[in-house]
């Protein structure tokens, strides 16, 4: 697997954005560049998968949360498919699974 790969797929409401691989310093702004782009096309409803994401550091938490505080800004929705445990570690560790919308699976919002 690459280091890090994003894909975006549309849907009736609004776009999910599956990330797989590292989100660290390396590309955390390339993953912000990209995520921009996305919400630029005014999806109301931006669902961040974070299921195939093996780890992130404090580059990464940083652009997820910048788009946390756009997506408010701009009173889309944004929400977040659980990641695996190494992830759901930091995101408890920081509070933030306690400030982000957060689901299981992402069929719970796309329904």
């Amino acid at each position: 697997m690459p280091h890090f790969e994003m894909t975006a797929e549309p849907f009736a409401d609004g776009v999910r954005v599956e990330i797989a691989g590292e989100l660290d310093l390396v590309c955390a702004y390339t993953f912000d560049a990209r995520l921009r782009e996305i919400e630029a096309e005014g999806p109301g409803l931006v669902v961040l998968d974070l299921r195939r994401l093996t780890f992130v550091d404090s580059a990464g938490i940083g652009r997820i949360v910048a788009a946390h505080l756009r997506a408010r800004r701009a009173r889309r929705r944004l929400v977040m498919v659980r990641g695996s445990r190494t992830v759901q570690r930091v995101l408890t560790l920081t509070a933030l699974d306690t400030v982000f919308e957060m689901v299981s699976e992402p069929e719970a919002v796309l329904a």
